[in-house]
């Protein structure tokens, strides 16, 4: 197994740390929950960056580079939908864009094709990164609130932004969904 790929499976393991640490209380809980998520984050940057750089590319890492880049998304999403810090509908319409894109792109690679990621489809990816951060970081001012080491509307600013930050998250990632369709349709074509 080469780097890349033990970057993708290290991604997969560290979803289940972040999502174990999530629930907990305290700060040192939500400080390591945003640290696990930035350092898994930065694994989807490196490893597709030394498969390109130095060849790596193989078929476990066109399969599982992009299940690792949804799981953890979904993960973060999925577990602010059970802390109520978004509705559930918003989880949904990630949720079923994510897996239908991801499956189309898996059967495609099964069909020899590949569908390379789109400026817009980046776009999203940043912005739901940002959001799942922003959320974090929510996280971690809450429990400096508790602590009286930070006044509240401090918080409550970053939760505002967080969930409007969500509507753009959502809005591009059916938009950019929906042209990623448009715009592989005569791929699609072929795999039949």
């Amino acid at each position: 197994m080469n780097l890349p790929n033990v970057l993708t499976m290290l991604r997969i393991f560290m979803v289940f740390i972040f999502v174990s640490l999530l629930p907990h209380e305290g700060l040192s809980f939500k400080v390591s929950a945003l640290a696990i998520f930035i350092i898994a984050s930065l694994t989807d940057f490196f490893d597709g960056y030394y498969a390109r750089k130095y060849n790596l590319i193989t078929s476990f890492g066109k399969i599982m580079d992009p299940i690792a880049d949804k799981f953890l998304v979904l993960a973060a999403f999925y577990m602010f939908t059970l802390m109520v810090f978004i509705p559930i509908w918003m989880f949904v319409v990630i949720a079923l864009r994510e897996l239908l894109l991801t499956g189309l792109r898996l059967i495609a690679v099964r069909h020899g094709i590949v569908l390379a990621a789109e400026g817009m489809g980046k776009v999203k990816t940043v912005l739901q990164m940002g959001a799942i951060i922003s959320f974090l970081i929510f996280l971690i001012l809450i429990e400096l609130v508790t602590k009286g080491r930070c006044p509240e509307i401090y918080a409550l600013r970053v939760y505002l932004w967080s969930y409007t930050l969500m509507f753009f998250v959502v809005g591009i990632t059916v938009f950019s969904g929906m042209a990623f369709l448009w715009n592989n349709r005569r791929n699609f074509q072929h795999v039949r």
